[in-house]
């Protein structure tokens, strides 16, 4: 006889998948948005973004830090995300070689 865990798992979490989304869908068709709620929203992939993005940056090390530091003040000051990928990928080159 064969093992079902990963059949049982696989289907698990296609459904807590489904169930998430449909949840979502049910919420926001019964929620009235405002201009508050709005902003919240929008400001979610941002969050999620910053939330992978920094502890992956300030845990590998001095040149990886700095570099996203860089990267950062680009981003805030230009608004152009391809120069801050760039300089991004720039300064962690540069730093791993110095440092």
């Amino acid at each position: 006889m064969t093992d079902a865990t990963p059949m049982l798992t696989i289907a698990g979490m296609a459904a807590v998948t489904y169930l998430t989304r449909a949840a979502g869908l049910f919420i926001t068709n019964r929620v009235r948005i405002t201009p508050r709620t709005e902003a919240f929203l929008s400001a979610i992939p941002g969050a999620v973004l910053v939330s992978i993005i920094a502890p992956a940056a300030f845990t590998q090390g001095p040149a990886e830090a700095g570099a996203a530091l860089g990267t950062l003040a680009v981003v805030a000051r230009t608004k152009n995300l391809p120069l801050s990928m760039a300089v991004g990928i720039a300064l962690v080159w540069a730093l791993r070689q110095i440092l």
